[in-house]
């Protein structure tokens, strides 16, 4: 059936509201009693809006879909308890489609935190003296290659820390192979000697 048509039977038997649409309060009353056809125009007018709002929280369709059934189906469920008198039918389901959206979000932030929490094991010293020990390493490397010339310090970065060959290296910079392995040995040697290996 064509929800959105106003011939369907479901449209057709209620009372027009103000812009030639079904009042969707009436509507919503008659949905409390049970009505079926008063929900089939309920939803025909109101699951796109919904969605749209469900949308807008979550940015994933099909999640959104999913929530706008919920929320459908929540409207079926819960009609008896819309009060005219505390605003429009639209504004109440809208009010819960945005409110389940908003639980979508929080409900997969709390999975995502449970998930980091029962990954995380705690750390042995060794573990944590290694990392501390690798970190000064690295602290004393970078120190040692800022004694180097910017010459050397380019071309050691580039072989060493960009993975790059030699030949490569001596392209980049635009210098000839034997120059960049002589900018190479001697920025080694003074790596080796100030980070005191023998």
């Amino acid at each position: 059936m064509d929800q959105t048509n106003p011939e369907s039977p479901a449209l057709a038997s209620v009372p027009p509201g103000g812009r030639g649409e079904p009042d969707l309060d009436r509507l919503l009353r008659r949905v409390a009693r049970g009505d079926q056809p008063a929900f089939e125009a309920v939803y025909g007018q109101l699951c796109r809006p919904a969605y749209g709002v469900i949308l807008r929280v979550l940015r994933d369709p099909a999640q959104s879909e999913e929530v706008a059934q919920e929320v459908l189906l929540e409207v079926w469920r819960t009609a008896s308890r819309f009060d005219p008198a505390q605003g429009s039918a639209a504004t109440w389901v809208l009010t819960i489609a945005h409110r389940r959206a908003i639980d979508r979000v929080r409900s997969a932030a709390a999975a995502t935190e449970r998930e980091q929490k029962t990954a995380d094991f705690p750390i042995s010293r060794d573990e944590v003296a290694e990392a501390v020990e690798a970190s000064l390493d690295r602290e004393r490397v970078q120190r040692c290659l800022g004694g180097l010339t910017d010459i050397q310090r380019e071309s050691v970065t580039l072989a060493y820390y960009g993975g790059y060959t030699y030949r490569q290296v001596a392209a980049l910079l635009g210098v000839t192979l034997a120059a960049i392995k002589t900018r190479i040995r001697d920025g080694l040697i003074r790596m080796r000697d100030c980070l005191g290996v023998s």
